[in-house]
């Protein structure tokens, strides 16, 4: 279904268990022919366990937020005008607002929504400290560190010293956590006082059984591979687990997850319980069988997988997902066209991304998802491999730079090649090394290779100058993992390696 102008939708928004709503203000229609366009959807003061009447329709309003860092604003953005097999239609009226629309988003009705009920629930005279505070350059000392009374995120460095999670108190607007300290009661206590910390980032539990509940934390990331017993808070929406994942883990949570985003490295599937889990995003899987997932998994509304690059088994056995609306896949290999589920079998599904996967399989899924597509079917099928590309790709970290705009196919194709030409030439440096080479000939020599490995790049950038943020950190993950790598086979050969050094002279180098 494709979105008009004064089109009202509904969404049922399972954290509320009621419906919410929203409308179309305007509908723009893209350059490229692959999309539909884009719609300005705006999020609407109404929220019911029935459907809108038409007296409803006719009163209705914009939602006006003002949620912590809100101030009295729209939730207004533009989003794909494919609308989600979720949303139902109600009804159309004249666009309630006119007004420009600046912000991009997905599908979200319900959140902005559900985010002012969840604040104006707070005592008033909490809320009104926040307030004040939001916009003040005032600092206040945490543990013998000074931080701004503004301040929304605090993060380790801020907390070497805390001895007193109670401290934080001094933060009126503190809604994020990032920390290494352990997992204590006394850091429970401050966050069951607080109904303004919604994120907690605990890099090293140091516990085996770790309890939340009371608190308002709405994201969760933490390293589990210690973890055997994980329970939730009421209201968790996002789970992350980095890392390895003890066998013995077992997470308990409001509805067995049903309202829950689980995030986990490599491990798709498990025994830690979630048995109603409504969406599951899988990162660096080398393999994954979807028939062991969708067993466990049954009530998957979305799921996505990023492979390392990595292979699935029984890929038709989505269609055991009857409730999955989105489906995303990127580096996912080992299936064909002909095995994947027919877009009839899968009644719900909304978003078909499929990102860097078998030539076969791109054409035939293509294909049979055309009419659907035409029919408002959010449909990405891109970066087509064949089997050569494979064979070559498999093991090289600069992969994704082949079909990255605006990288071109020479200039991926050397990226891979210098990556090679660096692996082999550490190698054989370790076996020089190995056989009695002087360590100054060996700093020298890792030198000399950073120095031409930063020269090739600057040389590969200086026509387009397509290395930005993202390529420049791309590349100094692969050049730290070659040299630590190297660092660790030299160390047995009594050679000692200073890799900031060798960064040093990879800044002092580097053009981009």
């Amino acid at each position: 279904m494709i979105a008009k102008a004064g089109d009202i939708y509904v969404v049922y928004e399972e954290r509320l268990q009621q419906y919410a709503a929203c409308q179309v203000i305007k509908v723009k229609q893209e350059a490229s022919s692959r999309h539909k366009g884009l719609a300005a959807v705006l999020e609407l003061d109404w929220h019911s366990d029935q459907l809108p009447t038409e007296d409803e329709l006719g009163h209705i309003k914009p939602l006006v937020c003002n949620y912590y860092f809100w101030n009295d604003r729209w939730d207004y953005c533009f989003v794909d005008a494919n609308v989600p097999k979720h949303y139902r239609l109600v009804g159309n009226i004249p666009p309630l607002i006119q007004a420009e629309c600046n912000s991009y988003a997905s599908w979200r009705t319900g959140d902005s929504l559900y985010r002012q009920l969840q604040w104006e629930a707070i005592p008033a005279e909490l809320r009104a400290r926040f307030k004040a505070a939001a916009g003040s350059d005032e600092k206040v000392d945490i543990a013998g560190y000074p931080v701004k009374l503004s301040t929304s995120t605090i993060r380790q460095g801020a907390l070497e010293q805390l001895e007193d999670w109670s401290e934080l108190h001094k933060l009126p607007c503190l809604t994020a956590i990032h920390t290494s300290h352990a997992y204590k009661p006394e850091l429970i206590a401050y966050l069951r006082s607080t109904p303004f910390v919604n994120e907690l980032h605990l890099d090293d539990p140091r516990a085996t059984a770790l309890d939340f509940t009371g608190t308002s934390l709405s994201r969760l990331i933490l390293k589990a591979e210690q973890v055997e017993s994980l329970t939730l808070p009421k209201g968790l929406s996002q789970l992350s687990l980095v890392g390895t994942i003890s066998e013995k883990l077992r997470i308990y949570a409001e509805h067995d997850g049903k309202e829950l985003l689980l995030m986990v490295d490599k491990q798709a599937t498990s025994h830690y319980g979630l048995s109603q889990l409504g969406a599951l995003n899988v990162r660096g899987v080398a393999d994954i069988d979807l028939a062991e997932l969708a067993s466990q998994f049954p009530y998957l509304q979305e799921l996505r997988i990023w492979g390392a690059p990595g292979y699935a088994a029984n890929m038709g056995k989505i269609v055991k997902l009857i409730g999955l609306h989105t489906f995303t896949t990127y580096d996912l290999f080992g299936f064909s066209g002909e095995e994947f589920p027919l877009p009839d079998t899968l009644p719900q599904l909304s978003m078909l991304w499929l990102t860097s996967l078998p030539a076969d399989a791109a054409k035939t899924i293509k294909a049979r998802y055309k009419k659907a597509a035409a029919n408002g079917l959010d449909l990405s099928v891109t970066k087509p491999r064949k089997p050569e590309w494979m064979a070559e790709n498999l093991t090289n970290p600069f992969r994704d730079w082949d079909g990255r705009e605006p990288i071109t196919s020479t200039n991926a194709k050397k990226a891979m090649n210098l990556y090679k030409k660096m692996l082999g030439e550490l190698g054989s440096l370790e076996k020089q090394a190995a056989s009695g080479v002087k360590t100054a000939e060996v700093h020298a020599a890792l030198a000399a290779l950073v120095t031409d490995f930063t020269a090739t790049l600057n040389k590969m950038d200086s026509r387009s100058g397509f290395i930005e943020t993202i390529e420049r950190e791309e590349i100094y993950e692969v050049l730290h993992d070659l040299l630590k790598n190297t660092k660790l086979n030299l160390a047995e050969s009594g050679i000692e390696v200073d890799l900031g050094k060798l960064f040093d002279i990879f800044d002092a180098e580097r053009d981009f």
